[in-house]
């Protein structure tokens, strides 16, 4: 199924970091492989192809009744070989992700399972969460646990944590998929920040290197400008959601992320296009 390539409207929504989760893994999906090769230790070389899987699901609830769930976050990396994934984004660590995530894998599993005769054949994809918020008590890994007549399975779910990664990190492994939400590993100082003028001069100039790396990035071709303009974006909606109650701290890091959208990178951005038609 083809993506949805309507960009949500992330200001003015009631689940602003899940939307700019989504818009990045529509718009930027090849930048979820470093990702993939960081949370299962794969060495994807970034070629492969990325396939999503369709994301309207009719959830069957224990009531006998049904609800239809959207998931963009149910892919296939198609290269040597063909494996698939489900990686979920969540703000705040919470058990019930561990609900959803076996909803959402099951429904993928059926809606792309093969009958062989009389035995239904499903894979369940190596599942995955992102927390954007974590604390000491957050596990690195969490596990769903199947029990049938046959016996036990255990699938284990590792976990990804945006807390964990500082710029030079993000850069050396490439994670660029993650540097939307950078300004959470900066949000228990936010109130700090707003009244501390040396701090919040120390926060800008952490978002002048992200845009000096972006531009490097673009320029030297190693990431393409429409890939740059998009993860600029989602900065920004993220900081203007987390920082809400933070003026100074809003717009100063906002002010360091506008810069100039100059006439030959919109002009890059379409040739880029055009290549790809």
């Amino acid at each position: 199924m083809k993506k949805n390539t309507k960009r949500p409207e992330q200001a003015s929504s009631a689940t602003p970091y899940d939307d700019v989760y989504r818009t990045m893994m529509n718009d930027c999906s090849p930048l979820l492989i470093p990702v993939i090769n960081e949370v299962f230790g794969e060495h994807f070389t970034g070629k492969e192809e990325i396939r999503f899987s369709p994301n309207e699901h009719f959830i069957n609830q224990q009531d006998g009744g049904g609800a239809k769930r959207i998931t963009d976050s149910a892919f296939a990396i198609i290269g040597v070989k063909t494996k698939k994934y489900l990686m979920e984004c969540q703000s705040t660590p919470d058990n019930s992700m561990l609900v959803r995530i076996f909803e959402y894998a099951t429904q993928v599993a059926l809606d792309e399972g093969n009958m062989i005769g009389d035995t239904l054949q499903v894979e369940i994809p190596n599942c995955a969460v992102l927390f954007l918020r974590s604390n000491r008590n957050t596990p690195d890994l969490m596990h769903l646990e199947i029990t049938a007549a046959g016996g036990t399975l255990t699938i284990d779910v590792p976990v990804l944590k945006v807390l964990r990664y500082s710029l030079d990190r993000i850069f050396e492994k490439k994670l660029y998929f993650l540097l939307p939400f950078y300004i959470f590993t900066h949000e228990k100082d936010l109130a700090e920040y707003e009244t501390n003028e040396e701090k919040l001069d120390a926060l800008k100039k952490e978002y002048a290197v992200i845009m000096e790396c972006l531009d490097a990035l673009a320029e030297n071709k190693e990431l393409s400008y429409y890939y740059k303009k998009i993860i600029v974006e989602m900065a920004a909606n993220v900081v203007e959601n987390l920082a809400a109650k933070y003026d100074r701290v809003r717009d100063g890091v906002k002010s360091v992320m506008g810069g100039k959208f100059l006439n030959y990178e919109a002009k890059t951005i379409y040739l880029e296009g055009v290549d790809k038609v």
